[in-house]
This record gives structure tokens, C-alpha cells and sequence, in this order.
């Protein structure tokens, strides 16, 4: 394990009867927190639409206007928001089979947001099998990021050059994370090997005529390169914001190192406190311990949960980590400036 630790629906089966997991289990069912809640999706979903709408007539209204790249900084959270709630149809906390699912899931990763919601599924099934696993989680694959002392010293290109600021970096850097999206689906559709692959490309190839003809029919070709580049870093920040502080900080495995399923993914993560701003804002995922115990769990039964959860591991001795919004990014941030450490030496 490269940082010490103290002491989805998919894994239950791999927990012995007697596990701790599974008396957990038992206690976050009996509260009845794994049932849907079909009314707060379409609540969810409806508010969604309406911000669209909205969107889309300033849009029109504003015609050739530099104003314009305020409802690209809206279409960025918009579209940040969107990516939220295709996070849940891929956990199935909307519907409880797969047909459904995915076909939602599709609709509003592929031909809403223009990202490959099958290459995201496989990525954060992984994620979810084996929390911040330096060899196991794809969210912590070294890239122009590094994630642990032992990764900076094995830097390479970029990595390198990056690794010793990427703290102060890092807000910077999160700008070109809606753009990775879009090039990590066009490398996805690109490769054999993906489910549905022609429907994902042509969903993709819709989004990009849709998105781009909209641009050319209201905006200048200057006024349309700065609102995609407001939009997509608005997005990119915004995503980075809500998932940034979930594992980074945390302990880091590698090798042999697997704790049992409870600690593997309590350990790992941390909660962001917070009262209903919180929960919009960062969807739920603000209760990242409970969400990962329970990846199925609809986003509104999470902060029921927690309570629960967090007394249980202080009953057999886990340690649960949460903090405030502010200290979870500043806890994130000094942990990227520390691994860079072996670089700025």
C-alpha cells in the first residue's frame, strides 16, 4: 500500500455471510434505502429540461452577442449536471435493469454531452472494483497527472515537467477535462472491442453536427471558438470540482494490497459536509463513502445513509473520513503538491 490506512451490488456476493459488509448491509436495507425513488428523478430530470429550454431561447434571443459566453458558462454546468445523472443511470439508481439503463444512458452521455457512455461505464466499473489501486483504478493511471510519490519518480514526458507544480496546476489543467472527454470517446469508437459501437458513433456524430450547426447559425466564428472554449472549461472544472475531492488524499494501494470490500472502499474515499447546496452541487457524490458501499443507492437515500454508515465504522473501528467543501479541495491540493515532492528535488 503506497499511503497507509488505518484500521456496487455486484461485490455483496464476494462477502462471506458473517462479513461486516453484510451486517451493514442489512441495517442500510432494513432502513429501506436501497428501494428507487422514481418521483425525484423525474423531478431531477424535469428541472433539467427546463434549464435547457431556458438556455437554449438565450441562445436564440441573444443571436450575435458576446453576452453569449455567459449561457456557455451555463451550458457548462448544465452539462456537468447532465453528466451527474448519467453517473446514476450507469450505477442503476434510476432503473433496475440494464435495457433501460442504457438506453438512457446513451441518450444523455453519447447525444447530449458527447462523451462514450460505454467507455466511461467500463472505466468507473474498474474505479469502483478498486478505489485509488495504483495498478487496478484507471481514475489514478499516471498521465500528465501523477498520483503517488512512487508514480513521480517513475515520470516520463509531460508527467514530468507537470508533476512538480501540479498542484498549483491543477485548477488550470481541470479547464481541459471536457475536451479529454470528447477525444477519450472518439478514441473509444475508434478501437474494436466496444458494445454498440456503431450506435455510439452515430449518437456522438449527431451531438457534434447538433452542437456545431447551432454555433454556426447564431454566432461568428470567433464569438463560436471562445463559447466552446468557455463551455468546455467550464465543464471540465466543474466535473473536476465534483470528483476531485472524493479519493484524492486518500490512501493508495498497489500490488497485492486489497483490503476486504467494506475498507477497500471506506478507506479510500472521503464524505464533503454540507447541507442541500452541497448535495446539487456535487450530486450526491458529496456522501462518496456511502456511494461507494452502496453504488446502486438513489442519490436522495445517500445522506439517510450516512448517519448509519458512519456509526457502524466507528463501531468496528474504521476510520471515516469527511470534511468541509473548502478543506476537501485545499486536503486534494496539498496531497497533489506532495507527491510531486521527488521531482522538485
Amino acid at each position: 500500500m503506497t499511503t497507509p490506512a488505518t484500521s456496487t451490488s455486484g461485490h455483496r456476493s464476494a462477502e462471506r455471510p458473517g462479513s461486516d459488509f453484510a451486517e451493514l448491509s442489512h441495517r442500510v436495507r432494513a432502513a429501506g434505502l436501497l428501494e428507487r425513488t422514481p418521483v425525484h428523478y423525474v423531478l431531477r430530470a424535469t428541472a433539467l429540461a427546463a434549464v435547457a429550454v431556458g438556455l437554449l431561447t438565450a441562445f436564440v434571443l441573444l443571436g450575435s452577442s458576446w453576452w453569449q459566453l455567459l449561457v456557455a458558462a451555463g451550458v457548462g454546468v448544465l452539462a456537468g449536471q447532465l453528466a451527474l445523472l448519467a453517473h446514476d443511470l450507469a450505477h442503476r439508481q434510476v432503473f433496475r435493469t440494464r435495457r433501460p439503463s442504457q438506453a438512457v444512458g446513451l441518450v444523455v452521455g453519447n447525444l447530449l454531452l458527447g462523451m462514450s457512455y460505454g467507455w466511461w461505464m467500463d472505466k468507473h466499473t474498474r474505479h469502483h472494483a478498486n478505489p485509488n489501486h495504483e495498478e487496478l483504478d484507471p481514475d489514478v493511471a499516471p498521465d500528465i497527472i501523477v498520483w503517488s510519490q512512487r508514480q513521480a519518480r517513475s515520470a516520463r514526458g509531460i508527467a514530468k515537467v507537470v508533476a512538480p507544480l501540479q498542484g498549483r496546476l491543477f485548477p488550470l489543467l481541470l479547464t481541459l477535462e471536457g475536451a479529454n472527454l470528447h477525444l477519450s470517446a472518439v478514441r473509444a469508437v475508434a478501437r474494436p472491442g466496444l458494445k454498440q459501437r456503431r450506435l455510439e458513433t452515430s449518437l456522438l456524430l449527431a451531438h457534434a453536427a447538433a452542437y456545431v450547426g447551432l454555433l454556426a447559425l447564431v454566432l461568428t466564428p470567433v464569438q463560436a471558438v471562445a463559447f466552446v472554449v468557455v463551455q468546455k472549461a467550464v465543464w471540465g472544472v466543474y466535473l473536476g470540482g465534483i470528483f476531485a475531492p472524493n479519493h484524492k488524499g486518500m490512501p493508495t494501494f498497489t500490488g497485492q494490497d486489497r483490503p476486504d470490500f467494506l475498507r477497500r472502499q471506506v478507506l479510500t474515499s472521503r464524505n464533503v459536509t454540507g447541507g442541500l447546496l452541497v448535495d446539487i452541487g456535487l450530486g450526491g457524490l458529496n456522501h462518496q463513502i456511502e456511494h461507494h458501499l452502496f453504488p446502486s443507492m438513489p442519490t436522495p437515500h445517500l445522506r439517510r445513509a450516512r448517519p448509519i454508515v458512519k456509526d457502524y465504522c466507528a463501531e468496528i473501528g474504521v476510520d471515516y473520513a469527511e470534511a468541509s467543501l473548502v478543506e476537501s479541495y485545499a486536503q486534494a491540493l496539498r496531497h497533489l503538491h506532495h507527491v510531486g515532492a521527488p521531482l522538485r528535488t
